[in-house]
């Protein structure tokens, strides 16, 4: 008979404890979760509030379709720039301080964006923005590995994600709300508010490693550490870029990255002007329809969270139990986009467009796994490496679509006929993911790369 290999079997439980109940694990790590899923959300609120208030900023400061884009993919940038260090600090200091710092930054910066009074006070605000983001998820990413055993760590970070999104999913319907009744400006204060609470909260709270939480016992310890591959958490002596460069896996992925963020970010930040500009929406109904193409995302990526850590224990196979489910999603996001496009309901179109969302979102918790997996000690450098390289696609689709509009609008086109086109690029987008995610190989991390390109 097979014995089990899940360190949370039960039969380990019960080998491991004595029978005494006080020496049970504790579940301090489900509070450690519960922080992170709550960071994600309000990092997903304040990034996505932006889309819904884009076509009253435009109104009020007088800004162009391109100019729009600008604004969002500045934002972008700039959390592409410092992905690195910042996952880099988490690496050699810790994440408690650093996300604490993150948290504070984006919030006060979050606020801000309502007090700007044109369009280069915006930019520079969304910049600035953008850079306090950065290593926000890097940094999670290490918590994560810290505080959970591999074999629940897809699950875990299937939770986390799904937090983020359900945030973006809140975002569109929050925002309008509040434009409602204290306008776009008093909006993003609102918004800053809730970070800086987390913030505070967290930092009494928390702690880097299970070890030094007062409120752990020595079973979660031992539980956490013997499901582990890698126990030593922290990075020692500099990172081996010659083994990175040469780990193809690292490309692939951030490569794959690049596929997901270019649809996400079209959808969080054009979609909900696409719905009216295009499609006739009013403000109120397109943030309906943006919120149920975000919460449908969002309710995939926590269906893939479990998928994926399924699929790894039931087949054996630690490849394609990460990018199988993976491969599929980017199929689905082509087959969707393209029929929304060639659909004339809006609610049709709507419901296909989230399907579109869901086929990305399957993608993520198992690119959260296999970046963990390829990454090694150096998971904050490397994992903020590979999302900074996946920044390009967000960065390119913010701009690409504002200036396609107005392209399109100097050619004369009106409707649908001036922004639909532009969704035939974001299908071809995704059928190259697939493609992508069909040759990595999560197996063959960093370490096991050659020592010279």
């Amino acid at each position: 008979m097979n014995e089990p290999t899940d360190p949370e079997h039960p039969r380990f439980i019960a080998a491991a404890e004595p029978l005494d109940p006080a020496s049970r694990p504790t579940r301090v790590r489900y509070r450690v979760l519960a922080f992170l899923a709550a960071m994600t959300f309000v990092l997903y609120l304040d990034r996505v509030c932006i889309g819904q208030a884009a076509p009253f900023i435009k109104s009020e400061l007088g800004l162009s379709e391109t100019q729009k884009g600008y604004v969002f993919a500045v934002f972008t940038l700039a959390y592409a720039l410092f992905e690195i260090p910042t996952g880099r600090w988490g690496d050699r200091y810790g994440s408690r301080g650093v996300l604490t710092r993150i948290v504070i930054w984006w919030s006060g910066f979050t606020a801000l964006t309502g007090a700007a009074t044109g369009f280069w006070m915006l930019l520079g605000v969304r910049f600035l923005f953008g850079a306090g983001e950065a290593g926000a998820l890097p940094n999670s990413a290490r918590v994560l590995r810290n505080w959970f055993p591999d074999s629940t760590r897809g699950q875990a970070q299937g939770l986390v994600t799904t937090a983020m999104l359900l945030g973006g999913a809140a975002a569109p319907m929050v925002s309008q709300s509040l434009i409602d009744q204290i306008g776009w400006r008093w909006s993003f204060a609102v918004f800053g508010l809730l970070g800086l609470a987390w913030a505070g909260s967290f930092f009494l709270w928390f702690r880097d490693e299970p070890a030094l939480h007062p409120a752990t016992n020595d079973a979660e310890r031992a539980l956490i550490t013997r499901g582990q591959a890698h126990a030593d958490s922290h990075a020692h002596g500099p990172i081996p870029w010659k083994r990175v460069v040469a780990c193809a896996n690292v490309w692939l992925l951030g490569a794959a990255m690049i596929t997901m963020t270019a649809t996400y970010y079209m959808l969080f930040s054009w979609y909900p002007t696409y719905l009216q500009e295009a499609r006739g929406a009013t403000p109120e109904q397109s943030a309906r329809l943006s919120s149920l193409v975000l919460g449908v995302g969002a309710v995939g990526c926590l269906f893939a969270g479990w998928f994926t850590d399924w699929l790894v224990k039931t087949t054996g196979d630690r490849r394609w139990g990460r990018t199988a489910q993976s491969v599929f999603g980017a199929g689905l996001t082509t087959v969707c986009i393209l029929g929304s496009v060639f659909t004339d309901g809006i609610m049709g179109s709507a419901i296909l467009v989230a399907l579109a969302c869901l086929g990305v979102q399957l993608q993520v918790p198992a690119w959260w796994a296999s970046a963990t997996q390829v990454s090694g000690r150096h998971l904050g450098a490397l994992f903020g490496m590979m999302n900074m390289i996946g920044a390009l696609g967000g960065i390119a689709s913010q701009l690409f679509m504002g200036r396609f509009a107005d392209f399109m609008a100097g050619l004369g086109y009106e409707g649908r006929a001036r922004w639909d086109p532009g969704f035939f690029v974001y299908s071809l987008v995704a059928l190259i993911g697939m493609l992508i995610w069909i040759a990595i190989d999560p197996t063959r991390p960093v370490d096991d790369a050659p020592a010279s390109a």
